[in-house]
């Protein structure tokens, strides 16, 4: 018997703020994320609390009749509690040396141990689950499973993505759906 979590990159938002709300094409990318789930069976929705994470994932939980979860550790990863310039380059160094981190920020290792915790309580559960986040933690996530998920990887990112995470007595296997 296998889980199978659908990890989902929010769809586009006009913003970066937790309040950010999708834009016009978000809303068609969030009915047509609904479209592509609707089949699978999925009984169990968790999202960051951001707006743009619960707008992505609500037309699939009206579809299916599923209340929206949200936890906090999915938000997105805080890079610096300051604002960075250069913070393009200094992004890159963190999937390079998950250990660093600016100005109160979280490191690499930091945000991905949260976002493990999420995924290894969730998995205690439901067969199938879709999981809502944001592009940095995607990632992170991701590499989690898979080292050589790197800075590259997240720049390649689209709004929305999504991967599917199988779990199995044979261990993780991930795929972009």
């Amino acid at each position: 018997m296998s889980q199978k979590i659908y990890l989902i990159r929010h769809c586009e938002a006009m913003g970066q703020p937790a309040e950010a709300a999708l834009t016009e094409r978000g809303f068609k990318q969030a009915e047509e994320l609904a479209e592509l789930l609707k089949g699978k069976e999925i009984k169990r929705i968790i999202s960051s609390p951001y707006l743009r994470a619960i707008q992505s994932i609500k037309p699939l939980s009206m579809l299916k009749g599923i209340e929206i979860e949200t936890d906090d550790r999915l938000v997105e990863r805080k890079l610096s509690e300051k604002d960075l310039p250069d913070w393009f380059q200094k992004l890159e160094n963190t999937f390079e040396d998950l250990d660093l981190k600016f100005d109160s920020g979280e490191s690499s290792n930091e945000a991905m141990q949260r976002a493990i915790d999420v995924v290894e309580g969730a998995l205690d559960g439901d067969d199938h689950i879709a999981m809502v986040t944001h592009g940095n933690l995607f990632a992170l996530l991701l590499k989690h499973f898979n080292d050589e998920i790197g800075f590259d990887f997240w720049r390649s990112l689209r709004n929305p993505d999504v991967w599917l995470l199988e779990f199995s007595s044979k261990g993780v296997q991930m795929k972009q759906f």
